[in-house]
């Protein structure tokens, strides 16, 4: 527990690499427990049997070997030879490796009272992912020849088990954090040769994970053993239903011939009722990501095509303690009550899509910007990301200005410089504008730059928009060039299916990881030359519709039906993608894939599509202007100035952020010091935006909250001051309220969808 909480204080960046964490002694004696009763049933042999080599790759503080040592699973006539020839355990931080070695050696003196105190020499200083890669990587064989000869005795050892709880971190999160993950040629290689060739997605980065090479990496050291063997790892659980690591598991399933899964949930990353279902995090504040303990069986013996998989969820609700518990009931694989999985051909393991969703039109083209194509839309966007979002957007255009004026100055004056600055509160790098500076490319301030855009579902900010500072722009020039307009249909099921409808510029995580379908799009004119003869107006941007003349033709044909426009077509896809049969008939669908629309058998549920989507996207668009909740009751908090009660910025002042009354009563709302707002409908909480209701997002949105990083402040008042609305944030939360509700009977109201089965 020191060296953890050590870690976290004085290393930061060692534990976004590694992932350094405490794993729960309960799991731990699980998986060793169920190691010995695998390797009983399948291979007629047990961890105490002699040449049963035992490798902890990973070994932090030696937890995983010091409870192999004590659990009971080697008989004492044994542990001598184990102890000395049988059990190995690699870790490359030297404080860990340290306190590792003194456990270790302590626990085997406490159980067999030697005469003279025998050392540990299974345990390597080293890198584990560097083992198998080409020349002489040991980074300590200079150091320690000890450990250089310890490190060549364990590459010739038959390891038949690998246990232990891989590091877990995907790399940096910015270009400031210096955290990225090592490159191993010969893994990664073996990665893109496997995990990579079989995935479907087309963003494959989350395979190059730390804990994804763990097991790359065991399951190759595991298949030098002729006589089989087992990998036991408690990692993050991603890999488990991830679109990019379908490709892993059907390499897994191939691979191996029996695959236990145990999935203890978690996943924090998640929000409201789905953060409530996924419980406690197994391993506290030290991950956010599900976990799963997972056990890869390969017995030659069994001879299958593919492996048989076994699952058992632990459960909605259970807190940390409860999971622990039940692990610790279950003692072993044994007596866990498993459900055998078979994988579709999509290689869905648990969240399995339904067949039909494959059979429906899709939204989007092969190829952005065909008009050929055979879908609704021609194009489609993510949304704009700038990888550095508290600089160049916020309440206040003045602060975003001073902030962006800065920071220019600063990355100016580092052209040149050997040793450039990383300090987070001067400057937020990302890997363009390093090499902008590598380019010695001065940049200056424009303040014809700013423009208004929707950062998070109701939540405008005042947007930097220039190019060296915007990371990833997308194609938004082609769909919002400057003085065009233009709508977007946004979807995202990052935690919950979400659609929603805007007409400026989305960030990237607007409504989670943000997909973009436009009306329009526009292409840049160029033949402005006119003579005198010519048909075109001489316009810069030639407008093009997002709606595809195939799907106009097709609704047309369909419905007999030529008064149908493309405007239809566009507001009944905002419509439908609201349905609740859809969203929940193709929830697995719609995590994987981008959606696939139906057109509806009978015209008349086609209208009332069109007609609700439209109704939504007048209620959406226009959600500032949106009446309050005549039902909802303003109450002033003690004494003020009646006269400044109508229009004083004092009154409706932001101090800190709004909360509720208590958390198991959201009909209240404590605005500020001087406002309570009652009598809020429950309905008006079932308006799910992303994982949470509309109206915790303005909570959570409009509030005074100052960047750990750079310092930054941002400031909700500075919004309504810049505008001159001082009930701006008040009267919007009235709105988003009446919005919610009236979203909520717009849905209920939508037709029923009818499918084969």
């Amino acid at each position: 527990n020191i060296y953890e909480k050590f870690f976290k204080g004085a290393f930061p960046k060692t534990v976004d690499k590694l992932g350094i964490v405490y794993t729960p002694v309960d799991c731990v004696d699980f998986i060793i427990r169920s190691v010995d009763d695998i390797l009983r049933e399948e291979f007629n042999t047990s961890l105490t049997e002699e040449n049963v080599h035992i490798l902890d790759p990973f070994t932090g503080t030696g937890t995983f070997i010091t409870r192999l040592l004590q659990l009971g699973v080697i008989s004492p006539k044994d542990m001598k030879r184990k102890y000395e020839q049988e059990i190995h355990c690699n870790e490359i931080v030297l404080l860990a490796y340290y306190i590792a070695d003194v456990n270790i050696e302590s626990v085997y003196q406490e159980q067999m009272h030697p005469d003279k105190y025998l050392p540990y020499n299974g345990i390597c200083l080293t890198d584990t992912f560097e083992l198998n890669e080409s020349g002489d990587n040991d980074i300590f064989s200079q150091l320690f020849p000890e450990n250089s000869t310890r490190v060549i005795a364990q590459k010739k050892a038959p390891i038949r088990v690998v246990i232990g709880n891989p590091p877990y971190s995907v790399g940096q999160k910015s270009a400031n954090d210096n955290a990225q993950n090592l490159k191993y040629d010969l893994l990664d290689r073996r990665i893109e040769d496997t995990y990579v060739a079989k995935t479907s997605a087309n963003l494959p980065k989350s395979l190059y994970d730390s804990y994804v090479k763990a097991f790359r990496w065991a399951s190759d050291r595991i298949s030098k053993n002729k006589e089989g063997g087992i990998v036991a790892f408690i990692s993050n659980g991603a890999w488990l239903d991830g679109n990019a690591q379908d490709g892993m598991r059907q390499c897994l399933e191939e691979e191996f011939s029996s695959i236990y899964v145990l999935n203890l949930r978690g996943n924090q990353r998640t929000s409201g009722e789905l953060s409530r279902k996924e419980g406690g995090k197994i391993f506290g504040s030290g991950s956010r990501t599900p976990i799963t303990i997972t056990f890869l069986v390969k017995n030659p013996a069994r001879k299958r095509s593919k492996a048989k998989i076994f699952y058992h969820d632990i459960g909605d609700y259970l807190t940390r303690e409860q999971k622990l518990s039940l692990v610790k009931e279950f003692k072993s694989v044994a007596n866990v009550e498993w459900k055998e999985i078979k994988p579709t051909e999509k290689n869905d393991w648990i969240n399995q899509r339904d067949d039909i969703f494959d059979t429906l039109l899709p939204l989007i083209p092969d190829q952005k910007f065909n008009k050929d194509s055979m879908s609704f839309f021609s194009t489609y966007a993510i949304g704009v990301a700038s990888n550095r979002d508290v600089w160049v957007s916020g309440f206040s255009k003045q602060r975003v200005s001073e902030n962006m004026q800065r920071m220019i100055d600063f990355y100016n004056k580092q052209i040149g410089k050997a040793d450039f600055t990383e300090d987070t509160t001067k400057i937020s790098w990302t890997r363009a504008l390093k090499r902008d500076m590598q380019k010695g490319l001065k940049h200056s301030f424009n303040e014809t730059s700013f423009v208004e855009a929707v950062y998070r579902p109701f939540n405008k900010t005042q947007l930097y928009y220039h190019r060296p500072f915007i990371e990833s722009p997308g194609i938004f020039d082609k769909i919002l060039p400057e003085g065009k307009e233009n709508l977007v249909i946004c979807f995202s099921t990052a935690k919950t299916p979400t659609v929603l409808i805007n007409a400026g510029l989305s960030d990237l995580h607007y409504i989670g990881d943000t997909q973009c379908f436009p009306l329009y799009w526009y292409e840049e004119n160029k033949y402005r030359q006119r003579t005198l003869f010519d048909s075109e107006t001489g316009e810069r941007y030639i407008r093009r519709d997002g709606i595809t003349d195939w799907i106009l033709k097709e609704v047309r044909s369909r419905y007999h039906a030529n008064n149908i426009t493309k405007e239809h077509i566009f507001y009944y896809v905002y419509g439908l993608l609201h349905s609740e049969d859809y969203r929940t008939r193709f929830a697995a669908d719609l995590k994987k894939s981008l959606p696939r629309i139906p057109i509806v058998e009978d015209v008349n549920d086609f209208m009332a599509f069109y007609k609700a989507g439209r109704k939504l996207a007048d209620l959406h668009l226009n959600y500032e202007k949106v009446e309050p909740c005549k039902e909802v009751v303003e109450k002033t908090i003690g004494e003020i100035n009646k006269m400044a009660k109508q229009d004083s910025y004092e009154y409706f002042h932001i101090t800190d952020k709004m909360r509720f009354k208590n958390k198991q009563d959201k009909s209240t709302i404590v605005y500020n010091e001087h406002i309570v707002l009652t009598n809020i409908p429950e309905k008006a909480y079932r308006y799910i935006v992303n994982g949470k209701s509309a109206i915790e997002w303005i909570m959570d949105r409009y509030q005074v909250k100052t960047d750990k990083k750079s310092l930054i402040k941002n400031d909700c008042n500075d919004w309504a001051r810049e505008h001159n609305q001082p009930r701006y944030i008040f009267d919007l939360l009235q709105s988003v309220i009446n919005l919610s509700i009236q979203t909520v009977d717009i849905v209920e109201s939508l037709p029923k969808l009818k499918f084969d089965n």
